[in-house]
């Protein structure tokens, strides 16, 4: 398997030791070898795995190496995974302001790419930033227009995402029963495609369960968790 391949489904596996020494050999190999592709990859997964374990000056660090490598390349395309931690980071870290500049950044540059899947998904990030800077209007339209994308584009894997984001949407609007419902979807549809989430949005999780309080609202998560998310997903206005 493809280092890129193999390191991605250990990381949404939860398998962080596994994904460090994946990474820690290819970086080694492509180092060696002056692949920059591979030097980028490698430094990506790296700085998620920091990211994962909370250590955001190195995750930062890492990334920035990252982004010099594939600004020496030559290949824009090389730069879209370590910016995406960058945007990560700066959210994680309270940094709305800047959060929602570089994920802006980082959609310009998928959509001249014509990475339309990763468009979709900082579109989502984007939004969980409009949130926490309170513009609850563009937050849900930016929503609406991410759950269209995966829904019409049948990117199952990314509804837990779909989800998080509406129960975060319905949190912020006060409807603390849909956001309950939402988070119980989030947590089957995560366990159903065996997958923990990013670190961010796994903060983002534990945050509004720590907002449920009370028992007719964890009631409410439970019976989310034995729904289809398309299904209810597909049905909401």
């Amino acid at each position: 398997m493809p280092f890129a391949d193999a390191a991605q489904a250990a990381f949404r596996a939860g398998d962080t030791a596994a994904v460090t020494g994946l990474a820690e050999t290819e970086l080694r190999r492509s180092t060696a070898d002056g692949d920059l592709a591979g030097q980028v990859e490698s430094r990506y997964y790296l700085a998620r795995v920091a990211l994962r374990g909370g250590d955001l000056v190195a995750a930062g660090r890492l990334a920035e190496l990252a982004l010099a490598v594939a600004a020496s390349s030559g290949d824009r395309a090389l730069e879209e995974r370590p910016r995406h931690v960058l945007a990560a980071v700066s959210r994680m870290s309270g940094d709305l302001p800047r959060a929602r500049l570089l994920y802006e950044q980082s959609i310009a540059l998928n959509l001249a790419l014509g990475h339309e899947r990763t468009v979709a998904t900082e579109y989502y990030n984007l939004a969980m930033c409009e949130l926490g800077l309170g513009d609850l209007e563009r937050a849900a339209q930016i929503v609406r227009r991410f759950r269209r994308s995966v829904l019409e584009q049948e990117w199952d894997d990314l509804l837990p995402y779909v989800c998080l984001a509406q129960a975060s949407l319905a949190s912020a609007q006060g409807d603390h029963e849909s956001a309950a419902l939402m988070i119980g979807l989030c947590e089957a549809a995560f366990a159903a495609l065996g997958q923990v989430p990013d670190p961010d949005d796994d903060a983002e999780l534990k945050r509004l369960r720590a907002t449920l309080g009370r028992p007719s609202l964890v009631e409410v998560v439970e019976r989310g968790r034995h729904l289809d998310p398309r299904t209810v997903l597909q049905a909401r206005p």
